[in-house]
């Protein structure tokens, strides 16, 4: 009688998203990354051309559009910077996905009323024109984001 032995070798490799480096620079290159810097560089604009403007008439449309805005930019730069540094899987009592989503949701309906609070006060100013008009891109990108 003869015999025959089958060996089989299983070669395991895992590979950790966590690579020892401290900051994550693949989400800055990726759609979403990169779709956050293009939502802060939006905002920041539609901000500036609000602000900078010294013929404003209705103060109070245009501070609430200046808060709002300055909100909607402050939060996104704390989520970015959070999934750059990889803060979200250092935290994990907070539910990052729906913290994310609600802010999307309830700042992307702020924004767009505050753009179209803008566009109605603007009496025909070029800059809070283009303010309340990247204000309300932004908004759209929030949209594609939900």
């Amino acid at each position: 009688m003869s015999h025959t032995v089958v060996t089989t070798t299983t070669t395991t490799t895992t590979t950790s998203s966590s690579d020892g480096r401290f900051c994550n620079i693949g989400y800055a290159r990726s759609f979403h990354g990169l779709l956050k810097i293009a939502q802060v560089v939006v905002l920041l604009i539609a901000f500036l051309c609000v602000y900078c403007e010294q013929r404003r008439h209705e103060y109070s449309a245009f501070r609430y559009f200046e808060v709002v805005t300055a909100w909607f930019l402050i939060v996104f730069l704390i989520f970015f910077l959070m999934y750059l540094f990889r803060l979200q899987s250092k935290i994990t009592c907070i539910n990052w996905t729906l913290t994310e989503f609600l802010h999307y949701a309830v700042g992307g309906i702020l924004v767009f009323i505050a753009s179209i609070v803008a566009a109605v006060k603007s009496y025909g100013i070029s800059a809070l024109i283009a303010g309340s008009v990247s204000a309300f891109l932004c908004s759209q990108y929030v949209q594609y984001m939900c």
